[in-house]
């Protein structure tokens, strides 16, 4: 697993990464929250999958104010998934079985239980402990007001004012996301020093690399201006220029720091971030030679299904990361966005974070959503490059949209006062069994979000025997891929078909996706996989396939 690969074939290159968010994989312990036992228990069923890596959302210790994504010891597992002891037996059981094993890391900000942020409380104003974050006097004669304008991401204002030690109202401290989660300050070289040693931690226990949390978020503007979003921009950014809170320059520093320092392990071990950036060349920025090795492709996951806007998408990010050596990472779904298979249903815009729900407009039609769910990855798993799969992608899975209320945990949820879903949809448990406690989440029937009873119909041991259901179509899928090459491949775009269909080659595949509503003849070849039934070499709407030769 740790042999270094020649330059340009390093395994992330080619990979196909599967996204493991923790709590809602697999429950070994029956408390209703998944555990890192549990996932070493359904590695098999990974490896026949065909996938070439794992990333695990957050498993380090947390008061799970934001499902671990508020880190209180980075260098720990929090008991509800297990202790590290668990995690060394999942890594070894997964390098076993030839996958690697990425992990997430969240460095704009900590949890506000965090012992570096405790001291900072009890610090005084000015403080090498309040240095370590983002604190500042407020405005207005008594320090009244908020230092600027800034909102968080989940909703209400970014900025939160503490009382001091003597009873005070004091200063105010940044957090772009929940109360609970302070922003560090990468200007302080303490916490450059801090994650370092973080980053060493894990890579001397063997880990394969890491998904970079927020990776465009942690240096802001200088003087931390004022500044007011579109309307309709998605929370983390990605459709705005010049945000101070996003994709400064300063961040690159960082990044480079942090390549050196995963280069001096074997293994070719690897950065991916996690950047909402208005367009794909600014993406590429992040992946130049000396810094990360991936990003999220989020220009593709935004792309509505429409012929003319995946074809730009896709040149514009093959040219754009090509530019700078880097493979392009193709993705559709993860725990932060509506499920593909909802999500390309919707009729009315549905900007990221805000989720869909009862009252949402525009509600998707499920049989519509997943036959474009199918198409759209038997597209996107053809493309050179990595691509990354969102756990429960593989059977199908649609939003979760009819949660009670009472259910919600997302803090967008309850910071905007339930004018926003959030992401729990996405994040309900995964189904294994039709039958038995929490569809096999767990053997006691405890699951910390609700589970639809239409689960039922998608677990996995109903998909396994199937041929024509959506775990075997993914199995096909990344068979096939790997046997061909194709993550390797060049992409040669095939013109002579309607506007309404996606159409290129890449090595021994043609692809030809229909994403309009007319059926298109295929060209010649014979069908190697198909999102749907191929009769009389005529191409559904809402269809993609593979064929070989002429």
């Amino acid at each position: 697993m740790s042999s270094p690969e020649a330059p340009g074939s390093e395994w992330w290159r080619t990979a196909v990464i599967y996204q493991i968010y923790p709590r809602s994989f697999a429950d070994r312990s029956g408390d209703g929250i998944g555990d890192l036992p549990g996932v070493t228990s359904r590695l098999n069923d990974l490896s026949a999958l065909g996938v070439d890596a794992i990333w695990l959302s957050p498993f380090q210790r947390s008061p799970q104010k934001d499902a671990g994504y508020d880190v209180s010891d980075y260098c720990d597992v929090d008991p509800i998934f297990g202790t590290l002891a668990d995690f060394d037996e999942m890594l070894a059981q997964a390098h076993a079985r030839g996958i690697r094993v990425i992990v997430d890391l969240v460095p704009n900000h900590s949890s506000d239980q965090h012992v570096w942020f405790r001291n900072a409380l009890a610090a005084a104003p000015g403080s090498p402990e309040r240095a370590r974050y983002i604190f500042r006097d407020g405005k207005g004669p008594q320090g009244e007001e908020p230092p600027n304008n800034w909102e968080s991401v989940f909703g209400g204002p970014a900025w939160t004012r503490v009382t001091e030690a003597d009873g005070t109202p004091g200063q105010w401290y940044l957090h772009l996301f929940d109360t609970s989660q302070p922003d560090f300050d990468w200007t302080n070289d303490e916490v450059r020093q801090e994650f370092r040693r973080i980053l060493r931690f894990w890579l001397d226990r063997g880990v394969d690399g890491f998904r970079v949390d927020v990776a465009h978020g942690l240096v802001k503007k200088e003087g931390l201006p004022d500044y007011t979003p579109p309307t309709d921009a998605g929370s983390m950014g990605g459709g705005e220029t010049a945000v101070p809170y996003w994709g400064q320059d300063g961040v690159h520093e960082i990044y480079r720091d942090w390549h050196e320092l995963l280069a001096e392990y074997d293994g070719d071990r690897a950065l991916c971030a996690e950047a909402w950036l208005p367009s794909v060349a600014q993406t590429a920025l992040w992946v130049r030679p000396d810094e990360m090795h991936q990003a999220f492709n989020f220009e593709y996951l935004e792309t509505p299904w429409d012929a003319q806007k995946l074809r730009l998408v896709i040149a514009d990010s093959l040219a754009g990361f090509g530019a700078v050596g880097a493979p392009s990472t193709w993705v559709l779904s993860n725990h932060d966005v509506v499920r593909h298979a909802s999500r390309l249903a919707l009729t009315v815009e549905n900007p990221q974070g805000y989720g869909i729900g009862p009252r949402t407009p525009g509600k998707p039609d499920p049989v519509v959503g997943l036959r474009r769910a199918r198409a759209a990855t038997t597209l996107m798993l053809a493309l050179p490059g990595s691509a990354y799969l969102y756990q429960g992608e593989e059977l199908g899975l649609p939003e979760v949209i009819d949660l009670p209320d009472s259910a919600r945990q997302d803090p967008t949820w309850f910071r905007t006062h339930g004018e926003r879903y959030g992401r729990d949809g996405c994040r309900v448990p995964l189904p294994w069994t039709a039958d038995g406690p929490s569809y096999g989440f767990n053997d006691t029937g405890e699951s910390w979000l609700p589970q639809p009873t239409q689960w039922a119909a998608f677990a996995r041991d109903v998909q396994r025997d199937d041929p024509d259901s959506t775990l075997t179509l993914y199995k096909t899928l990344l068979a096939e891929r790997r046997a061909r090459g194709l993550g390797a491949g060049q992409l040669e775009w095939i013109d002579s078909l309607p506007e309404h269909v996606v159409a290129f080659r890449n090595g021994s595949i043609t692809v030809v996706a229909n994403v309009g509503t007319e059926p298109v003849p295929l060209p010649g070849g014979t069908v190697v996989v198909s999102s749907g039934p191929v009769a009389s070499g005529i191409l559904s709407p809402d269809q993609t396939v593979w064929l070989a030769g002429d």
